[in-house]
């Protein structure tokens, strides 16, 4: 039987004043982004990531699309800055070649994803039960397996901003459904651009603050129908794309407020309960881009900042 759940928390769910969301995306307050209640709550659900029918089975169904939109971004810069020569001699592995961070790996969803398509791929996540899950699932695999052996896939139980105190940086650093589940996301979103090499990727995906996005992943996913652990997302903690882009453009990736496609993009994420899977939202239909789930692509200047 479902719990009652308060009217409070239907209609009056606890948000930021925009002034006080503005110190909270653009300073910091401390130097750790992890949030030991969330690293616990994912700890224990840590045995049922690769359960695709289970408490993970959105991740599962969504991991497709950002698979996709990944590739479709690289391999958009790439033909225009490479040529189809690029294109050609990469075929699926677009990622060949190149150092990939998955920051906040959980299960390995992605990160086996990524490998695959030929990233020298390094995944890191605060839960250490999360990273012997994800080493697990990878070893029983023999290409992945393989991988691990030759290096080029590795997992490790450490944060952002620890591993941007040592020198390694990367091609591309992705971060999916990781920001709105940390402290001080100044400081998370600081120490993922730090850890990207010059002219470099930094690809999120995340959740809008908007009241259909309460409705949607609150609401209905945890409190009625149980398809997400109540208790997973918090919605003073969910991030606008444009406070996304402003802060970028703050730390001067992004030129201007409304920016080029070769700077920022923004691409929602919308699910079709009828199909039981996502859809990414098309350029330039911007009537539900922002209002749940999104990807966000910015590409870190080539030259110092």
């Amino acid at each position: 039987m479902h719990r009652l759940i308060a009217p409070t928390r239907i209609l009056r769910p606890r948000v930021f004043s925009s002034a006080r969301l503005h110190r909270h995306l653009h300073h910091d307050h401390g130097t750790s982004t992890v949030n030991a209640a969330e690293i616990a709550h994912f700890s224990r659900l840590s045995s049922l990531w690769w359960d695709e029918h289970g408490e993970f089975a959105m991740l599962h169904r969504m991991n497709p699309h950002r698979v996709d939109f990944v590739r479709a971004k690289l391999r958009e810069v790439g033909l225009e800055e490479e040529g189809e020569g690029w294109a050609a001699a990469r075929g699926a592995r677009v990622l060949s070649g190149l150092d990939v961070l998955d920051v906040g790996c959980g299960g390995g969803i992605l990160t086996e994803s990524l490998t695959r398509l030929g990233a020298r791929t390094l995944a890191v996540d605060a839960s250490e039960s999360n990273v012997a899950i994800a080493s697990l699932h990878a070893a029983a695999d023999p290409h992945l397996a393989s991988s691990m052996a030759d290096g080029a896939l590795e997992y490790r139980h450490t944060s952002s901003e620890v591993l941007a105190q040592e020198a390694k940086r990367f091609d591309v650093v992705c971060s999916m459904e990781v920001i709105e589940h940390v402290d001080n996301p100044a400081a998370f979103l600081r120490s993922c651009a730090e850890l990207v090499k010059p002219g470099g990727h930094l690809i999120l995906s995340t959740i809008s603050r908007t009241p259909l996005a309460y409705l949607t992943t609150i609401l209905f996913a945890e409190d009625l129908l149980r398809l997400v652990a109540p208790g997973t997302h918090t919605y003073a903690k969910f991030i606008n794309p444009s406070e996304l882009v402003d802060f970028f453009h703050r730390e001067g990736w992004i030129a201007r407020v409304e920016p080029t496609r070769r700077e920022a993009e923004v691409r929602g994420m919308v699910y079709l309960p009828w199909k039981g899977d996502w859809a990414l939202v098309p350029r330039g239909f911007r009537s539900s881009v922002a209002e749940t789930n999104y990807l966000f692509w910015v590409r870190k200047p080539a030259t110092s900042l």
